[in-house]
């Protein structure tokens, strides 16, 4: 390729190995994730909940980079699984405030393992991933 292009190579990409490390951390989590009976982005949005108890959609949706359009049918799944409520806000009728069940309270237990079996997943030295951390939320404060 011309030096002129070099820009254009793959290898020169940040987009790409953060898209596929992304994906590929994802898929490992799936085998976890599954007896819980929750996707990767229903277990993150419980984090939320497990975090906060109870929150505002837009909110969450801040919180997670998700808009409505994603949001609302997997809050809808975790309702249906009886492990969120959703409720208008008693101070503001037209916002939606999600709060996390009992069952959705319990299923926190069953969950507590599974960053640490991840991370035995993927061979990077602990202080390694602590730095890589840091460096993707400092990224995240940049977009």
């Amino acid at each position: 390729m011309d030096k002129n292009y070099n820009s254009l190579k793959l290898e020169n990409q940040l987009c790409f190995p953060l898209y596929v490390c992304s994906k590929e951390i994802i898929r490992r989590y799936t085998p976890f994730l599954e007896p819980l009976g929750l996707t990767y982005t229903q277990y993150i949005a419980m984090i939320v909940l497990w975090e906060e108890g109870e929150i505002n959609v837009k909110e969450m949706g801040r919180k997670l980079f998700l808009d409505s359009g994603t949001l609302t049918p997997l809050l809808k799944k975790l309702e249906t699984k009886g492990y969120i409520k959703r409720e208008p806000s008693k101070n503001d009728g037209r916002s939606l405030i999600i709060s996390i069940t009992d069952e959705g309270e319990a299923l926190k237990e069953q969950a507590v393992k599974i960053p640490e079996m991840v991370c035995g997943c993927i061979n990077l030295p602990p202080e390694k991933s602590v730095a890589l951390n840091e460096i993707l939320n400092e990224l995240l404060g940049c977009i």
